[in-house]
């Protein structure tokens, strides 16, 4: 046997190995989920798939918590919105801040991921819990969101704009005598779409699943899906918290998709724009 036959052997033993071990863990992680969508959709789940499929288990969950998975849909959004407005001018200006204090904030952004969720709940709490108005609304769950996922969305965004090197772009966009404006929405925008999109995928899902920080800050008004998972899971069947996870996934699957579509349509037009 030759040394290169011996080589290609090695190679496709190993790619096998490889193969073979990324196959364990996916079915790690994806069995599980399948098996709580099956009790969503079980009659009974301790008889099995032999009671029936049944869809009334859905049924009871949306007429429990329509309210929940509506909240927690305009919670995400905003969300999102909030961090897009908020972070990729964050970005933009760190990158283009020299000083030291700038690498000093990019690390204090990433306080409230360091720290427990419930301690920024009970910070938000101890500072704006007297104001009722705004501690009985979502905003104040929406604020909780925006201080745990913001950094999230800056970071992405400003390893694209340093990968790229935006300040050089712009200094070639203003030399064509462009504007600080139009530099920002010709240059800077299009050219970190990829960081845009995903930090706005990280953004949307952390803010749907997010749970301590909402579970210390809402009321029995303001309940989200994840808070209400947990009392499906503890107080009801196993198959109704089963449904809500089934509910959850197909509320946040199409979120994704579609961003990414977003994401897809903005390169494109990037790159004609460049082309």
């Amino acid at each position: 046997m030759t040394t290169a036959s011996v080589r290609r052997n090695g190679r496709r033993g190993m790619f096998y190995w490889q193969l073979a071990f990324t196959l364990l863990i996916c079915l790690f992680m994806i069995v599980p989920v399948v098996m709580s969508v099956t009790a969503g959709l079980t009659e009974n789940y301790f008889v099995g798939l032999s009671s029936g499929l049944t869809t009334r288990w859905l049924v009871e969950v949306w007429n429990l918590y329509a309210q929940s998975i509506w909240l927690s849909i305009y919670l995400a959004l905003s969300c999102l919105g909030v961090t897009l407005v908020l972070g990729i001018p964050a970005a933009y200006g760190l990158l283009k801040s020299q000083k030291r204090w700038a690498s000093l904030v990019e690390e204090l952004l990433l306080m409230p991921v360091a720290v427990p969720g419930l301690a920024t709940a009970l910070a938000l709490l101890l500072a704006y819990g007297g104001f009722r108005g705004f501690r009985s609304s979502w905003l104040f769950i929406l604020v909780g969101h925006v201080l745990f996922t913001l950094p999230f969305m800056i970071r992405p965004v400003l390893a694209v704009m340093q990968s790229i090197n935006v300040v050089k772009l712009e200094e070639a966009a203003s030399s064509l005598g462009a504007r600080p404006v139009q530099r920002f929405l010709s240059v800077v925008l299009p050219n970190c779409t990829s960081g845009i999109l995903a930090g706005a995928l990280m953004v949307l899902t952390l803010s749907v699943g997010e749970f301590n920080i909402t579970w210390m800050l809402h009321t029995p008004l303001t309940k989200t899906l994840p808070v209400g998972l947990a009392d499906s899971y503890a107080s009801m069947r196993l198959e109704v918290g089963s449904a809500y996870t089934l509910i959850f996934l197909m509320m946040i699957l199409p979120f994704l998709i579609v961003v990414q579509w977003l994401g897809q349509v903005m390169t494109r037009k990037a790159s004609a724009r460049v082309s």
